[in-house]
């Protein structure tokens, strides 16, 4: 999910073909037989680029923009609000930022994660740092406890959510599945209520 478009519109940047030459090379081949070296090849650039953009393999599937704004969103929300209803208006105002052209790739990224036991880890160790970033902004313990509770509530669903999303031949937009998943959590939110 890119929130950046790429220098030259008509040209991809090489972040971004880095991450399509490992998608298709997963796709054809698994994950875990691929290297780095045949990712930056198949990019035509040298393995320490890949790394200047990617820390690892993982990496590329793994990587989310989204993470930081998240807790952000939260922040700006309303304090006095039941914890539930903040972390679920925090993912709902960062919605719009997600481009619908971004849905095939994310859709790709996760359908190469499932089912690989270390990729999964990597999607929970990533969940848990967008829980603890949300703990993080309360201002007292009471606070950080019931917002821990409802960011892993609202995120639980939202795995529940784009798992689906991933393998179902759905025509609903990534942001459209997100919105469900919130909507679940805190039926009586929109978009329009977040900050």
């Amino acid at each position: 999910m890119s929130l950046s478009s790429p220098p030259n519109p008509g040209r991809p940047s090489t972040r971004e073909r880095l991450q399509n030459a490992a998608l298709e090379l997963f796709e054809a081949r698994g994950f875990d037989r691929v290297t780095v070296e045949e990712i930056a090849a198949a990019a035509g650039v040298s393995h320490m680029t890949f790394f200047r953009h990617f820390g690892s393999k993982d990496r590329v599937l793994l990587d989310d923009p989204f993470d930081p704004m998240i807790a952000m969103a939260v922040a700006a929300t309303d304090p006095t609000l039941p914890a539930i209803e903040r972390v679920a208006a925090g993912f709902l105002a960062v919605l719009p930022s997600i481009d619908p052209s971004d849905d095939a790739a994310v859709r790709r990224r996760l359908r190469i994660a499932v089912g690989n036991p270390a990729l999964e880890g990597g999607m929970a160790a990533n969940t848990r740092a967008t829980q603890d970033a949300i703990a993080a902004i309360a201002s007292d313990p009471g606070d950080r406890r019931d917002l821990n509770i409802a960011a892993a509530g609202c995120l639980g669903a939202l795995m529940v959510a784009l798992l689906e999303w991933a393998v179902d031949a759905t025509d609903a937009t990534l942001a459209e599945a997100v919105g469900a998943a919130l909507r679940v959590m805190a039926p009586h939110l929109t978009t329009g209520d977040a900050p």
